[in-house]
């Protein structure tokens, strides 16, 4: 915080910015854990002006598709309503790191950054961000880390007792 004569003046860090809308993220992957989707949230946001353009969460099972993850339906929603397939100037939060597929889809849509919760050993993909890539985005992770692993680790621990509760 600044002070400035009697006037106080808040100045918002990046890291603020950053977990204000990985928050948001969290939301959109409580949605989809409520549709017994994995809960992964996802939200594009426009880097200077720090407005929402898009959102999705994963509807995988919900629309029997490969490509229902959380990641490709902001994309295609935020290149829907900005009439472009260039996203650049913008940054995706997710709050799951990006898989093989979804990375291909950020570099595609040429995206700024990403900017995502927790790291995803299995599945993760950002290390495929190679120098040799017409186009560079920036990947940064652990934003919010501890929840975001925690509705993760919440959701598949209660789908394992279901399936043992299930004759």
């Amino acid at each position: 915080m600044i002070k400035s004569n009697k006037t106080k003046i808040h100045k918002t860090t990046e890291e603020q910015i950053h977990k204000f809308w990985m928050q948001k993220a969290l939301l959109l992957a409580k949605q989809a854990s409520n549709k017994n989707e994995v809960p992964v949230g996802a939200l594009i946001v426009h880097t200077k002006s720090n407005k929402l353009i898009s959102q999705g969460f994963n509807l995988r099972e919900t629309l029997q598709t490969p490509l229902g993850h959380a990641e490709l339906l902001a994309i295609h929603r935020g290149s829907q309503k900005l009439n472009s397939w260039r996203l650049s100037e913008h940054t995706l939060y997710v709050t799951l790191e990006p898989c093989v597929m979804c990375c291909g889809a950020i570099f595609q849509s040429r995206l700024d950054r990403v900017i995502f919760g927790t790291f995803d050993p299995k599945g993760g993909a950002t290390s495929l961000a190679l120098p040799k890539h017409n186009h560079h985005t920036h990947f940064q992770g652990s934003i919010l880390e501890k929840e975001c692993k925690s509705i993760l680790k919440d959701f598949f621990k209660n789908l394992r007792t279901k399936k043992k509760e299930t004759p």
